[in-house]
């Protein structure tokens, strides 16, 4: 098993720029793949990046394409998302995922893949 805890989420100018980090537990995070998803209210938990757990392979939803950036550091146990150019539209609150999987170049970007989920940290940008 794996907990997760999100962190770095807050107020933001139109503009501005946010790096949400992810603390995970556990001798074993080097096998899962890890995700960041998240929900705007009203709107169904969408995904918004991926990687894979040997960080060398990612992915990211259009929406945030050029934008955000996934990374992860395994020596540390953590996952972190590097957003830039941020807009109202990217408001919501964000989860950090995991899923035990090893496979080199894929990413799942459904919600139900993944088994484990942080609490969730809110990111609001304002004008």
């Amino acid at each position: 098993q794996v907990q997760l805890v999100e962190s770095g989420g807050g107020l933001v100018h139109i503009g501005g720029s946010l790096r949400l980090s992810c603390a995970a537990s556990g001798r074993t995070f080097n096998t899962y793949a890890m995700g960041w998803f998240r929900q705007a209210p009203g709107k169904e938990r969408e995904f918004v990046a991926g990687i894979t757990f040997n960080g060398n392979s990612a992915a990211h939803a259009d929406s945030v394409k050029g934008r955000f950036t996934i990374s992860r550091d395994n020596a540390k146990n953590m996952v972190y998302l590097q957003m830039d150019s941020l807009s109202p539209e990217d408001t919501a609150i964000y989860y950090c995922a995991a899923r035990r999987d090893l496979r080199t170049a894929v990413i799942v970007a459904t919600s139900t893949g993944y088994n484990y989920w942080g609490q969730g940290t809110q990111v609001t940008v304002s004008s």
